[in-house]
């Protein structure tokens, strides 16, 4: 099933382009070249027909009046959204001479990308612009949003490897889901969840908010945000202390366990009472139930890295497997990233050989410092090409870079498939295709399927996938390289090492063909490659002290910054897991506190993806009006009920939104979903006005959690 025929009606094979883990394949039905309905594809293994409410009613996106059809030009001030039509010739040509005349001017590095995951196809998703921008010689652009520190703690610790299988967890008899709502995020992880409870495994949840998943668990666990390090290290402690540790595994599949015992030593679970909120014995009950219930898995979510010792956190969770043995059997040790399985051939798309040496790299949570001054960048940004991304909604620093964006020395292009806040302050808006109107090929994060995505439509308008347009402007822009003459079919055929082990009977036609085809690896019911060690990790084994951080010290994976390894930040990290407290908490910022009690956390919406569809009727009903959710003692002291519109403030900035009273918080915390739109808001702000700038511990990772907030009746 491929592309639509002109008449009549036929199905297509597509894959959802959402950044999700879950990947799902889709089938849609054309009718003489209109898509008249999308289903999930009942035949998928893992998704097995489900659609989340974020793709359920993707055609509403495809067909929604308020599509970018057209190339637009600025004609009023910055922000006020007023665009006139222009051709794409016309369009090109301001692009390309204006990137000329900055170039010679300022130097090419005045020109800087700003893009991340819109969509998730290895085509036209995260390194699209990358060739472009090497090519130009512009500013790189690190996109460190979600899972950066992560990465870098995780291969610290177990190397660039697959972790679980996902299919596997049926197998599990104890399931640790630490800082995920699956029901909400990874929806059809849970299908697997609940096979294994059926089976007599035990479910418990890590989590500041009882959550739909929480809800659904045998056992939710309250956690003060940014201490989840803390807990972690705890369970060390008392897993070591009582002589719970698998000593064959640890012996033979593991190095630095004496210095990591020596060091968790301190890490009591009287003290982690104290960090977390999380009583001392259920620290202690924990860390029994996850040692001695195997085989035992910890699911661990995005969330966990977005506090100042988020890096660490991930460094000790990945630590815990290799202590108790978890990796031993099918359904046992901890699901990151199953990504790293897929032998995506990133260099075909980022081309970073074509990048100059010494280029300089600007992260993009710092973009509202880059625009205003406050990077002292020589030379300063004097053009801003945004694809794949809005970063008025989800970079910090929301105020400032509005006021970056509102220059009128800035030129600002952005490619996109609705006029949203940031397009609003474009001087150039193209028009950007959908899943739909686009071929791409998908790798998934959250299972271990490679998808194809057939076009099945013809473009609306003049809309144009990403590959084109970087194709024409490369053209216009007069560079030659054979890089930016491949088509689209082309791109495939590299976009994977076909001749990897894991690619084994899979080819571009087989998947065109299929659909969808699961790697080469064993079935989830003999999936255990970490049996015996044979992690990726310099020493082939689980790292409790890792050679990595000794030798290397803090960076960031390359495929967040174009392929580039310069500049990395090399600071010294401690080749052992320690616990880094939130940098804004009552116990570590008294005089912060004072003034702004409340820990503000940001979670994923249930009905957007990111900002994706927040501007969209169903998903806004679904959503609900944005709401902030505190509990009822906070509530109390400051007369607040639910329904009532409330200030939440710092330092930083403010936004106004609906109170929601709820015991379902724990008591000091606010929590409020993202990805709303700013002109949707009654204060034309966001909680992105709030949140800082400051990087992680490792891996530039965000500080997100790592908000301290007032609430006050607006």
């Amino acid at each position: 099933m491929s592309a639509t025929a002109a008449t009549g009606t036929t199905q297509v094979r597509g894959a959802c382009p959402h950044d999700c883990p879950d990947t799902c394949a889709m089938r849609i039905t054309v009718t003489d070249g209109k898509a008249v309905s999308l289903t999930g594809d009942r035949e998928h293994p893992y998704t097995r027909g489900g659609l989340c409410v974020k793709v359920d009613n993707y055609l509403d996106r495809v067909y929604s009046p308020d599509r970018v059809l057209y190339p637009m030009r600025r004609t009023g001030p910055k922000g006020s959204g007023r665009f006139e039509r222009i051709t794409w010739e016309q369009a090109l040509d301001e692009i390309a001479g204006r990137f000329r005349a900055i170039s010679a001017e300022f130097g090419p590095e005045a020109v800087m990308p700003c893009s991340y995951l819109g969509t998730q196809g290895i085509l036209n998703g995260l390194n699209v612009g990358d060739p472009f921008f090497a090519r130009l010689g512009a500013t790189i652009a690190e996109r460190t949003y979600c899972d950066s520190g992560s990465c870098t703690a995780y291969t610290m610790t177990i190397g660039d490897c697959a972790g679980v299988d996902p299919e596997s967890l049926v197998h599990s008899k104890f399931i640790l889901i630490w800082a995920c709502n699956v029901m909400s995020t990874n929806l059809h992880l849970w299908p697997f969840v609940a096979e294994a409870r059926k089976r007599g495994a035990t479910v418990v949840v890590v989590d500041p908010v009882k959550t739909r998943t929480a809800k659904a668990a045998d056992w939710h666990i309250p956690i003060r945000p940014g201490t989840d390090g803390a807990l972690a290290l705890a369970m060390m402690n008392v897993i070591i202390e009582e002589g719970l540790t698998d000593d064959d595994y640890v012996a033979n599949y593991t190095v630095g366990y004496e210095e990591l015992a020596e060091r968790v030593r301190q890490y009591t679970p009287e003290w982690a009472a104290e960090e977390t909120g999380v009583p001392a014995e259920d620290i202690r009950k924990l860390a029994r139930a996850y040692a001695t219930a195997q085989p035992s898995v910890i699911r661990i979510g995005v969330a966990v890295e977005r506090h100042a010792g988020g890096g660490q956190t991930v460094r000790a969770l990945a630590c815990l497997p290799g202590l108790v043995g978890a990796w031993r059997k099918p359904g046992g040790g901890i699901l990151q990233l199953p990504l790293w399985a897929f032998p995506v051939n990133w260099g075909a798309m980022m081309h970073p050989e074509m990048l100059q040496p010494g280029k300089r790299i600007v992260n993009q949570y710092l973009l509202g410092q880059a625009l205003t001054g406050g990077l002292d960048l020589d030379p300063p940004i004097k053009a801003l090409m945004v694809y794949n991304s809005n970063p008025v909604v989800v970079c910090p620093d929301q105020e400032r870079l509005i006021e970056g964006l509102r220059r009128d020395d800035l030129f600002t292009v952005v490619s996109e498939q609705f006029m949203t806040d940031t397009a609003q302050f474009a001087d150039i808006v193209l028009p950007a295709t959908t899943q739909l109107e686009q071929d791409d090929i998908m790798f998934s994060w959250g299972h271990l399927y490679i998808t194809y995505n057939h076009r099945s439509i013809e473009p609306l308008g003049e809309a144009v996938p990403n590959t084109e347009l970087f194709r024409r402007l490369a053209a216009r822009m007069g560079f030659t390289d054979a890089v930016f003459r491949r088509t689209d079919d082309e791109m495939i055929a590299e976009a994977f090492d076909w001749s990897a082990p894991a690619m084994q009977g899979i080819t571009v036609e087989s998947l065109k063909e299929k659909g969808w085809q699961r790697l080469n690896v064993p079935p989830a019911d003999q999936y255990a490659p970490y049996a015996e060690g044979n992690f990726p990790t310099p020493s082939g084994k689980v790292e409790f002290k890792s050679s990595i951080a000794e030798t290397v010290g803090n960076f960031v994976v390359p495929l967040f910054r174009q392929g580039s390894s310069d500049h990395q930040p090399g600071t010294p990290v401690d080749p052992l897991p320690h616990y880094v407290p939130p940098r804004e908490s009552a116990r570590t910022n008294p005089g912060l506190a004072a003034r702004h009690p409340l820990s503000l956390i940001t979670p994923k919406s249930h009905a957007y993806l990111n900002s994706s569809s927040a501007n969209l009727p169903l998903h806004r009903r679904v959503q609900g009006e944005p709401t902030i959710l505190i509990h009822p003692d906070d509530a109390a002291g400051r007369s607040i009920a639910t329904g009532d519109d409330v200030r939440v403030f710092n330092d930083r900035g403010s936004f106004v939104v609906k109170a929601k009273v709820d015991k379902s918080v724990l008591a000091g915390v606010a929590v409020s979903a993202y990805g709303g739109w700013r002109m949707h808001t009654k204060s034309l702000s966001t909680m992105a006005s709030l949140n800082p700038t400051a990087f992680a511990d490792l891996g530039n990772a965000p500080t997100f959690s790592d908000t301290l907030v007032q609430i006050e009746k607006a």
